[in-house]
């Protein structure tokens, strides 16, 4: 009988975390996840290196194998106006340290066809004020995703997912907010699990150390005043 397969994914208890780990269950898919928040496998901060090996151990013992690591959790603790040093530090470690130890950890348990996923962020390539601690962690994945690619040919694919502008509380939003978008909406957490699940895929096999937005083409779109329903008022 085939071994069931198993998904690694952090943050998985709410939003896009939860998304994902709902539709690889879907698909027969053993799902492990960690969260600061309840859910049903670990809870535990993942910017805590003791915690990050009791994890993995458990995953270890518990299936003995790794397909899919899902590196999905982050936040924000502000930027050069708000964000203390120790802040800064600890968003690079939940998202940059964290799935460094975790890909180190598995390393050894990967199964032969195992496949990586990063989620980093457009922001990786665009900012707002005040967001230097959430920017530089996504910068951080973004190029750990071709790093990691190189050092586990033939062991693990690597990719990571740069999402733009996704709803996760199911909003209501008013027609500019959509015309930003060049695909005239707002994304869904949906938009994101569907190349989750692409590049997870053994058909994929071709396709590593590669980012792909999902956007609606938020980042292509220029806007300037009076357009998309966006007036300048400064």
């Amino acid at each position: 009988m085939d071994r069931r397969k198993v998904a690694v994914v952090t943050g998985g208890a709410g939003g896009i975390g939860k998304a994902i780990c709902d539709a690889f269950a879907a698909g027969g898919v053993s799902v492990c996840t960690i969260d600061v928040q309840d859910n049903d496998y670990f809870v535990g901060d993942i910017a805590d290196e003791a915690v990050l090996r009791e994890f993995a151990a458990r995953v270890i013992a518990d299936y003995g194998a790794v397909d899919f690591l899902i590196n999905n959790a982050c936040l924000s603790r502000g930027g050069l106006r708000t964000c203390s040093y120790d802040d800064f530090n600890y968003v690079l470690r939940v998202g940059v340290a964290a799935p460094f130890l975790l890909t180190q950890l598995f390393m050894e348990y990967f199964s032969a066809e195992a496949s990586i996923v990063n989620i980093s962020s457009t922001r990786h390539l665009m900012s707002q004020a005040d967001t230097e601690s959430y920017t530089a962690a996504k910068g951080g994945i973004t190029a750990l995703t071709h790093a990691m690619a190189i050092s586990l040919a033939g062991k693990a694919r690597v990719n990571a997912i740069s999402p733009g502008w996704i709803d996760t509380a199911a909003s209501s939003f008013d027609t500019s907010d959509m015309r930003q978008h060049p695909v005239g909406r707002v994304g869904e957490p949906a938009d994101i699990v569907h190349a989750v699940m692409f590049l997870c895929d053994e058909n994929s096999s071709f396709i590593t150390g590669q980012n792909i937005t999902v956007d609606g083409g938020m980042t292509k779109l220029m806007v300037y005043h009076n357009d998309c329903g966006w007036t300048y008022s400064g």
